[in-house]
C-alpha cells in the first residue's frame, strides 16, 4: 500500500506555524517540512532529503538522519503522551545507506514511560521499498504546558498550539 493511501485512513497532525524547526516547520524553506500522522500506536512521516543535505555524493547525512529520527521520536511523545517535550539523549544504528531526493517513511513510538517526567521512545527510518536503513532510541524529558512555561522551555502564547495538538 502507498504511504498516499496509509495517510488518508489516518488522522493528520495539525502543523505549527509559529516556529522555524528544521525539522516540522512549513516556513523554513531550508528544512524537512515534516508533516505527520497518527495511528493508534505510532506516528508517521514522509520525507526526501534534498540533494544539499547530502554526507557524501547522493548519501543522506547522518546527522540529517539523526534529525529526522529525533524528530519523529519528538512528536510521538508529543502526541501520544501528550506532553511538551525536550530530547536528553539518542542513538542512533545506521543499517543500510539513505538517498538524497527519494521518498522515506519515518515511524515513531513510545516504548516506555519510565516516569511522569521521563520516557524512552522508539523510531524508524525506511527506504521507499520498505527496508529498514537506521532505527533509533531516544530518552525524552516530559514537561506539562505550565511546567514548561514555568522553566523558560516554551513561552505561554505557544502552549495553545500545544494543545490543540493533545486534542487531536
Amino acid at each position: 500500500m502507498e504511504f498516499k493511501e496509509i495517510t488518508e485512513q489516518l488522522k493528520q497532525i495539525p502543523a505549527l506555524d509559529n516556529h522555524n524547526c528544521f525539522g516540522c516547520s512549513p516556513r523554513n524553506a531550508s528544512g524537512l517540512q515534516m508533516e505527520f500522522f497518527s495511528t493508534d500506536k505510532s506516528l508517521l512521516s514522509r520525507v526526501t532529503v534534498p540533494d544539499h543535505l547530502c554526507g557524501w555524493s547522493n548519501l543522506v547525512h547522518g546527522g540529517v538522519i539523526s534529525a529526522i529520527l529525533d524528530e519523529i521520536m519528538s512528536w510521538s511523545a508529543i502526541v501520544q503522551l501528550k506532553k511538551i517535550i525536550l530530547t536528553k539523549s539518542i542513538t542512533v544504528d545506521f543499517k543500510n545507506p539513505v538517498y538524497t531526493g527519494k521518498a522515506l517513511m519515518v515511524e515513531g513510538k513510545v516504548l516506555e514511560v519510565k516516569s511522569e517526567r521521563e520516557a524512552l521512545m522508539e523510531g524508524f527510518l525506511y527506504s521507499d521499498e520498505g527496508k529498514l536503513c537506521s532505527r533509533s532510541e531516544g530518552t525524552f524529558a516530559l514537561f506539562t504546558p505550565e511546567v514548561a512555561v514555568r522553566m523558560g522551555v516554551m513561552k505561554k502564547e505557544d502552549v495553545a498550539q500545544f494543545e490543540q495538538i493533545f486534542n487531536v
